[in-house]
């Protein structure tokens, strides 16, 4: 994940909210959004799957955890030969540990840099975490975005927009509004291919052309060899006193065109 919203009880209607863009070289293998149980783990986790290192980028547990991981964005800081950053979202999902003992352990564990925002909805918590900075932040009511920069507070152009985006949205969210239509307007955000404006640009170290085709909110290379492989959201719908999850992922070709679109929907979650 490169750009991911996350919005908690912005709406009573709709009380969790994410809508998320992967950004990664077409040519590394990926498994589409399903249940699939991590290689040591005794329970399946619903999200895509990192073929070549086994991991995932985004994925939610039946007990009631969700994990979101993007890399950040730092030239010359790689770790070529620590661990997968893909790992840590199921390390999240299949543990018991609460966040503050489970974000020690990672954040010494030589990963290259990276932000996490993890929730354990039966704990009532949500936090964001990057191994770049001292400590971890509680997340309460709000939207948070996350990019590739080491901070939520990063004044990136495509994060302020999202997040300006889905705060509208929501806020005009009422009890006639259908799930799916939501779902139709956050893809529409995270479709969005407005470049920055140059004086707006972030200066990561990389060079101005490629700052530019990598500030908006879906992204192709000129090349076609890297770009947004996929958007994903979530929305936890309130029906009276029941919970319901519902999940999409819409995959895209070299091209930027839609390939395929996945759903699924996982009923009395988060759980009580």
């Amino acid at each position: 994940m490169c750009l991911a919203a996350i919005a908690l009880d912005v709406s009573l209607r709709f009380p969790l909210v994410v809508a998320a863009n992967r950004d990664e070289f077409f040519e590394r293998p990926a498994d589409p959004l399903d249940w699939w149980t991590p290689e040591g783990h005794s329970q399946p986790i619903l999200g895509g799957r990192d073929r070549q290192a086994g991991g995932t980028w985004m994925g939610l547990s039946r007990s009631g955890r969700l994990a979101i991981v993007t890399n950040v964005r730092q030239p010359g800081a790689a770790v070529t030969d620590g661990p997968s950053r893909g790992g840590i979202v199921p390390a999240w999902l299949g543990t018991t540990q609460p966040a503050d003992r489970f974000w020690t352990q990672v954040a010494l564990s030589g990963h290259a840099p990276f932000n996490l925002v993890a929730a354990d909805f039966q704990r009532r918590e949500c936090f964001w975490a990057s191994n770049v900075v001292a400590s971890a932040r509680r997340l309460d009511h709000g939207v948070t975005v996350v990019s590739n920069a080491a901070s939520p507070e990063a004044p990136w152009p495509k994060v302020q927009r999202l997040r300006g985006g889905v705060v509208q949205l929501l806020k005009s969210c009422g009890t006639d509004t259908v799930v799916d239509d939501l779902a139709g307007r956050l893809f529409a955000l995270l479709a969005d291919r407005t470049p920055a404006a140059d004086e707006d640009l972030p200066d990561t170290g990389l060079p101005r052309e490629r700052e530019r085709w990598l500030s908006s909110a879906f992204i192709a290379s000129p090349d076609g060899r890297y770009g947004t492989r996929c958007s994903t959201v979530v929305v936890t719908e309130r029906t009276g006193r029941q919970w319901t999850t519902h999940v999409w992922e819409r995959s895209f070709t070299p091209d930027g065109e839609p390939a395929l679109l996945r759903r699924a929907t996982v009923t009395d979650w988060p759980p009580a």
